[in-house]
């Protein structure tokens, strides 16, 4: 992380952890984890060789959700990524994916390039702003967004 963006000690106000996650959200997410931890791995280690290596498996799903092309800066210290590259890579998945990116003219133009789909979602920053993030896929025909 990127040395203003250190972890939540205090957070906002005192409140801790309480000032970035909803105690019951982030309760329910975890059991939900746990209950499908045999169907999930977690995998620390280089995206694009994880990608590589898995990109012939058509019963592969990969979630990738790189730094965001605007606030990685702000975030990260280890922010930079080549996007373009990481289209093509994916682009060469034979497997189902999702890719959860920032909603940019930029990346909706690559999108497109690669012949994925995009949806828009609603989605609340930490100061709590509406804003929108790009949901992007082969097939986002299960998604259903108001």
């Amino acid at each position: 992380m990127a040395p203003g963006a250190g972890l939540v000690k205090t957070g906002e106000k005192g409140r801790g952890l309480k000032s970035r996650w909803y105690p019951e959200t982030l309760a329910r997410r975890i059991r939900e984890i746990n209950r499908l931890k045999d169907r999930l791995t977690f995998v620390d280690s280089d995206g694009f060789a994880l990608i590589e290596e898995h990109k012939a498996d058509e019963d592969s799903v990969l979630y990738i959700d790189p730094p965001y092309t605007l606030a990685a800066r702000r975030l990260y210290t280890k922010w930079q990524i080549d996007h373009t590259r990481l289209f093509a890579a994916m682009h060469g998945v034979k497997g189902d994916f999702l890719m959860s990116y920032d909603n940019t003219v930029e990346v909706a133009e690559l999108a497109k390039k690669y012949g994925f789909e995009t949806r828009a979602i609603a989605m609340k920053n930490t100061h709590h702003a509406k804003m929108t993030e790009l949901l992007i896929g082969k097939d986002l025909s299960w998604l259903h967004v108001d």
